[in-house]
């Protein structure tokens, strides 16, 4: 497996694959009925996120194509220098060689991640969970007819059926070599590889994003992006689950209560701090922690800072370090905000649910990192190398 494929060879697999994903759509989607009904719909989130239904098709279509339109992400020059020698110099980017990915109920990572990693040269080791399994296993299966039909080695794409026993052992001794494993889902899983990957992990995190309301904001604004942040879609990591309103609003009271009112039109759970519980008569947060969660559900806490410095204070202290929106007309205040808030991605009057590899133009993601190392935010085609020095010379010694 350690030889490159042809860019070539990768973008024709990955064309082949977007033809059979459209002609096998209504078996896939029959497949998946399966997977729905053994589903014992306990979250709301997970259900959502195990669902294949047209437009989760159309994405995984979308996705490999507009990976096998892009640039090769490998052996592109990052630096060149020419010693005083004579010796020429260059750090080129170089496939990792075997990733493997562990996620959790959501087919369309089984196309999208697989698809980037092979792009970007790699082998893939898919390991999905239990309750996509059907759904996995039909994708893979079409994995393998698109790798052999282009004359390539089904070894490429790899589904590993394992239970939790299986995947831990995997994790302390693999049975073949991996440098990289990237794990996508809640803590627990994330917790889970941490500990008994014996090689790196890349930490795709929780959420947990929050929306500052500045005295300077279009409170037009500020309502419709909380509303689309809490409930375009809960189950993914780029929702919103804090909103933290400036008191030097004029008549932050009414801006409170009118919002609380919207979101309780979306059955949405509203709690507060003590000023917005004494304001608008939602319930009290029991205590502080609750500032640390991550949702994945119709609930929201609201609260109320008196500065710029205190909503960033905050928000660095309790957020996940994914996604944080400031809503003010005061660009200059903006872009303080942004430079101080530690969080992959920072906005400026526009929703937290826009971060996204395939919003941001990467083509799709193979995770959204909270790590500062190998990779911050959404990891597109060209963050899954690594790289390596070239070095030409001529008989040179030193």
């Amino acid at each position: 497996m350690s030889t490159l494929l042809s860019i070539e060879k990768r973008n024709a697999v990955l064309n082949t694959m977007a033809t059979l994903l459209e002609q096998e759509r209504e078996a896939l989607k029959a497949i998946n009925q399966q997977d729905l009904a053994n589903y014992n719909g306990e979250d709301l989130a997970m259900e959502k996120r195990l669902l294949v239904d047209d437009a989760k098709v159309d994405g995984m279509i979308l996705s490999v194509q507009q990976l096998a339109s892009q640039e090769d992400p490998v052996g592109q020059v990052r630096y060149e220098f020419t010693h005083d020698n004579g010796m020429r110099i260059s750090n080129k980017t170089a496939a990792f060689g075997t990733i493997m990915i562990i996620y959790e109920s959501r087919p369309d990572v089984t196309v999208e991640a697989g698809g980037i990693a092979f792009k970007s040269g790699n082998k893939i080791l898919l390991k999905g969970g239990k309750e996509s399994l059907l759904s996995n296993q039909k994708i893979v299966s079409l994995w393998h007819q698109a790798l052999e039909s282009n004359g390539v080695s089904t070894e490429w794409v790899e589904y590993l059926n394992y239970d939790r026993a299986q995947t831990q052992a995997f994790l302390e001794k693999p049975t073949q070599r991996i440098d990289l494993i990237v794990p996508r889902g809640g803590e627990k899983l994330i917790e889970f590889t941490k500990k008994h990957a014996t090689c790196p992990v890349i930490v795709s995190g929780r959420g947990n994003n929050f929306v500052y309301v500045n005295a300077d904001a279009d409170l037009g604004k500020a309502m419709s992006i909380i509303i689309n942040g809490k409930t375009s879609n809960i189950s993914v990591c780029n929702a919103l689950d804090k909103v933290l309103i400036d008191v030097n609003i004029p008549n932050w009271e009414v801006f409170a209560n009118e919002l609380i009112t919207k979101l309780k039109g979306f059955k949405v759970t509203v709690l507060g701090d003590e000023a917005i519980a004494k304001a608008t008569g939602v319930p009290a947060i029991e205590n502080d922690l609750i500032w640390y969660e991550e949702f994945l559900d119709y609930k929201i806490v609201i609260g109320t800072v008196n500065s710029n410095p205190a909503a960033i204070e905050m928000i660095n202290k309790y957020c996940g370090g994914h996604s944080a929106s400031i809503i003010t007309e005061n660009t200059g205040l903006a872009q303080e905000f942004m430079e101080n808030v530690d969080a992959s991605s920072v906005y400026h009057n526009a929703s937290t649910r826009f971060t996204d590899g395939g919003q941001f133009g990467l083509g799709g993601e193979l995770a959204i990192s909270t790590d500062k190392l190998h990779q911050r935010g959404p990891i597109g085609l060209q963050h899954l190398v690594t790289n390596k020095w070239y070095i030409y010379g001529e008989g040179q010694i030193r």
